[in-house]
């Protein structure tokens, strides 16, 4: 199986909190980048499936140039090569230039399935792998909780989590799936992972290797702005309960009720 896993570097959460710049974008800067949290269930959820069945993992990530030092890191969890999308014009690129660009770059590779992380750690729009996955008309199996290929009918069954259990869908291959992290806890990387991943290849294109004109694309073509930000209020006092269940459970309902949130 051909498997491309799209992984993006975030600034590092535990390093710096999150700061804007004065234009409103987010300051890389700030910390240095990770793998995005979610994207490493993803690269998991494709080594299992490569060990089951066979196969190769291409690791595929629009970034700066200097995202190679992250993309090594994911290396070395065991994904076999990596692809990058660089160029200055996509400084300030919004969810639709990312997803064109990347829909791009697939039209580059060969792939029985797409996986992508649920979402962001410096976005959360969560709308990106949906948006791939139209523009390059693949099925869209999201919510993942599950994956069961069958590489010889040349189908793929995902279990879509639901908040009252599960849906089962089937679809052929190609196909895009949205990675929860109910399949499973990433690995660690060995530290022979981390010795091969320094001699793994990384391939780079830039919009021109790709086809695409520098002005449709990037910040001089963002569909969308930042047009303020404040804090939000100050959290206020809250009521806490003691009382034996029964009686505390009607005080819950009590109060429920006197904000309208029940009746």
């Amino acid at each position: 199986m051909r498997i491309v896993v799209l992984m993006k570097p975030v600034p590092d959460p535990v390093a710096a909190s999150e700061r804007l710049r004065p234009d409103g974008r987010l300051d890389r800067a700030n910390a240095p980048a990770v793998v995005n949290p979610n994207d490493e269930y993803a690269l998991e959820a494709a080594l299992k499936l490569v060990e089951a069945h066979g196969g190769e993992v291409t690791l595929l990530t629009m970034a700066p140039a200097a995202a190679p030092e992250t993309i090594r890191k994911a290396l070395a969890m065991g994904a076999h090569r990596g692809v990058l999308v660089t160029d200055t014009a996509l400084e300030g690129s919004c969810v639709h230039s990312t997803a064109t660009v990347l829909a791009a770059a697939l039209a580059q590779l060969e792939f029985d399935l797409v996986l992508f992380g649920v979402d962001s750690t410096d976005g959360g729009a969560g709308t990106v792998p949906a948006a791939v996955a139209a523009k390059r008309a693949l099925p869209y199996l999201s919510a993942a909780g599950k994956i069961e290929p069958d590489p010889a009918a040349g189908t793929v069954r995902v279990r879509r989590m639901t908040p009252t259990g599960y849906d089962l869908l089937e679809a052929p291959m190609p196909a895009l799936i949205v990675c929860t992290q109910a399949l499973g806890e990433p690995r660690y990387p060995s530290l022979k992972g981390i010795m091969s991943a320094r001699s793994k290849e990384i391939r780079t294109f830039s919009l021109a290797d790709l086809g695409l004109d520098d002005g449709s694309v990037g910040g001089a073509a963002a569909t969308t702005r930042l047009t303020g930000t404040s804090t939000p209020p100050a959290r206020g006092a809250a009521r806490i309960i003691k009382d034996a269940p029964a009686e505390a459970a009607r005080q819950v309902v009590d109060y429920l009720v006197e904000k309208w949130i029940i009746q």
